[in-house]
């Protein structure tokens, strides 16, 4: 299977750096490096599920689809 690059756009909450960040070798999220602005984990067990899991959070975070809490809620 050929792995493709994974583009990430600028965080939709404040335009800063997000990264693609793995828990454990188990699930993996983007997370604005600014903010701190994040997606939802997405949890995976093989090679095959990581790079599926990979592209979802990258469409989720292209998209806009983002978790912010800021101060004081």
């Amino acid at each position: 299977m050929e792995k493709h690059e994974i583009i990430l756009e600028d965080c939709p909450h404040c335009r800063g750096t997000g990264v693609m960040m793995h828990e454990g070798n188990w699930n993996v999220e983007v997370e604005c490096l600014d903010c701190g602005a994040h997606t939802v984990y997405v949890e995976y067990e093989t090679e095959e599920e990581k790079e599926a899991a990979e592209r979802q959070v990258a469409q989720l975070w292209n998209m806009g689809k983002v978790i912010k809490i800021d101060p004081g809620e």
